[in-house]
This record gives structure tokens, C-alpha cells and sequence, in this order.
């Protein structure tokens, strides 16, 4: 889920900046320092997005920066374990499908996304369900279940989310249209 947070953290402005308008150097080095860093307590930093007070600053000697006290808010995705997302496919392989999250993907293990057996249409790029037809390819919305999460502070590309489809309610959105277009039939019956 995406977040709001409203944080404070101390900024370090290097001494060639110092003659510059101190509200645009700060926002300038937090975006630098936190977008798209993780911290496992507040989140995936998504945007810094406004600087509400700077404090006074200190020296640190032998430091040319001088180091400020910052309230600001920030936009954060905060994922959490069995927390139903959805995100788009940017890429199928023979073993799954990548679900961009915006500023993270997840993996969708063909064993995650149906019980049906999965074939993978290399030549069309879509991951195809053998008896239903069903299909996943690049570009589809899909929804999911969160069923692994294991984030790395020192490099969020060694991230690792994993997805599962298997449950009522979860699947592409031309899936999840048919399911409740035959609810529908089944009840008019």
C-alpha cells in the first residue's frame, strides 16, 4: 500500500551548494539520497515530495557541508505479507511472469498462477493455462496475493517479492471479468 509519511532526517548540503536557495539544495540531496532506497521499517521510498521546516545547521569539522535537521513527506510503498496488489506484466519467461509494481517487480512463479499446467508461447511472449485457454502477457493488469517478501536495504535490485494467483478473486482482469460473468449466470439460473 502506498503511504504519505510525514519524516525527519538530517541532510547533508556539500559546500559547493551552499550559495543556493536552501529549500530547492535540500529537496534536491533527499530525492538524491532516498528515491528509490529501501528501509524495512518506512518502506520503498517512491518521492520526496515537500520540505516543511529546516532546522539550524551543524559543522563538522574537517567537513566543508554542513548538516541540517529536516521534516519533509515522503511517498512510500509499504508491502505487506498475504496484502493483495496489483501491477502490470512487463515480462513472461518459461518459468513466470514479471509484475512491475512501480518501483519494484515481483515474481509470479507459473506454479503461483493457476492450478491448471502452464504452457509458455515463447514465439508470442504469454504464459497459456492448458485447459482453460487463460492467458498472461506482457502489458496485462494483473491482481495477487503477496506469498514472499524479502527486501534489501543495501540493493533494492536484490529485492525478491513473490506472487500467487491461486485464490478466488485474483487473476488477470479479463479473468476476474469471467468469474464474475458466470457468478452472474449461475445466479440468474
Amino acid at each position: 500500500m502506498y503511504y504519505k509519511m510525514k519524516l525527519i532526517d538530517k541532510v547533508r548540503v556539500p559546500p559547493n551548494r551552499l550559495g543556493e536557495d536552501l529549500s530547492s539544495v535540500v529537496l534536491d540531496e533527499l530525492q538524491q539520497q532516498l528515491e528509490g532506497s529501501i528501509d524495512k521499517d518506512i518502506g520503498i521510498f517512491i518521492a520526496v515530495t515537500e520540505i516543511h521546516d529546516i532546522g539550524e545547521g551543524d559543522i563538522i569539522p574537517g567537513d566543508g557541508a554542513v548538516y541540517y535537521h529536516v521534516e519533509f513527506d515522503a511517498v512510500v510503498l509499504r508491502l505487506a505479507m498475504q496484502e493483495v496488489i496489483e501491477g502490470e506484466v512487463v515480462e513472461t519467461t518459461s518459468f513466470g511472469a514479471f509484475v512491475s509494481l512501480g518501483p519494484i517487480d515481483a515474481m509470479l512463479h507459473v506454479s503461483q498462477i493457476s492450478d491448471d499446467f502452464i504452457n509458455y508461447d515463447e514465439k508470442n511472449g504469454r504464459l497459456v493455462c492448458q485447459e482453460t485457454r487463460r492467458q498472461i502477457s506482457v502489458g496485462d493488469i494483473v491482481r495477487g496475493r503477496v506469498v514472499s517478501l524479502s527486501l534489501s536495504e543495501r540493493d533494492p535490485r536484490e529485492s525478491k517479492i513473490g506472487l500467487t494467483m491461486r485464490q478466488a478473486g485474483l487473476g488477470t482482469g479479463q479473468w476476474l471479468t469471467e468469474e464474475m460473468e458466470a457468478e452472474k449466470a449461475d445466479g440468474s439460473s
